[in-house]
């Protein structure tokens, strides 16, 4: 029996729609982005710092990290909301020590309100790709026993999970880089940046409306004031 074309093609378009409205962009941050990642984990819970840092953070002990963070050396994701703002982020830590120059360790950390999409796993298979790519052979997660989240998503990818106590360490072996991981990386950026700049233009379309808004709003005030 003959497929019609049309029928295919309709197909193969809903199934790229769908596709694209799971998508979750990843971009990667710089050292301007520092105040919103800041901003981001600052705004966890007492709770979500404890599971994030392995103890409870203080404000002051965030700032630190956070203007230590090396973007030279180290790949930091970021998910961001319409409003720009930060809401899932992601540190891939890679080894200064020579004798484990393959090794890098992955950290992660979540709105509470945009828990349940799966943005945690999200940002743990884009730095995967990337970690293969720069030749990492042993993707490193240390985590409280408590983080069931983050086990979760270790074990899910086929990594094995040492619990010693109240912490566990997860090792994932990752396979040499080919042609697919790197345009699949390379995509992920172009389609993040895109995104990121549509949402820079929406917003900035936004709060030129809203002055707008205000000043017919003014205008309108003015001339019932003055009985015009």
């Amino acid at each position: 029996m003959r497929v019609n074309p049309m029928t295919e093609f309709s197909a193969l378009t809903q199934s790229l729609w769908r596709r694209w409205m799971q998508w979750v962009p990843v971009r990667i941050l710089s050292p301007k982005h520092r105040p919103r990642i800041s901003e981001h984990l600052k705004s966890l819970a007492p709770q979500d710092r404890y599971l994030r840092f392995g103890y409870s953070a203080t404000d002051e002990q965030i700032e630190n990290y956070v203007n230590q963070l090396n973007f030279a050396r180290d790949d930091i994701y970021g998910v961001f909301n319409r409003r720009l703002e930060i809401v899932a982020m992601a540190h891939l830590a890679f080894s200064v020590d020579p004798e484990w120059a393959t090794c890098a360790e992955f950290g992660v950390s979540v709105d509470l309100k945009m828990r349940g999409k799966g943005l945690g796993a999200r940002l743990f298979d884009r730095a995967v790709v990337h970690a293969r790519n720069q030749g990492v052979g042993l993707l490193f997660i240390h985590a409280l026993s408590e983080n069931t989240a983050m086990l979760k998503i270790a074990r899910k990818s086929g990594a094995k999970v040492v619990r010693d106590g109240s912490e566990s360490d997860a090792y994932l072996s990752l396979p040499v880089a080919d042609m697919d991981s790197q345009m699949n990386e390379f995509i992920e950026e172009s389609m993040a940046e895109v995104d990121f700049q549509i949402k820079a233009r929406a917003k900035q379309f936004s709060q030129v409306l809203r002055t707008v808004q205000e000043v017919r709003k003014g205008v309108r005030q003015s001339r019932h004031q003055s009985g015009v």
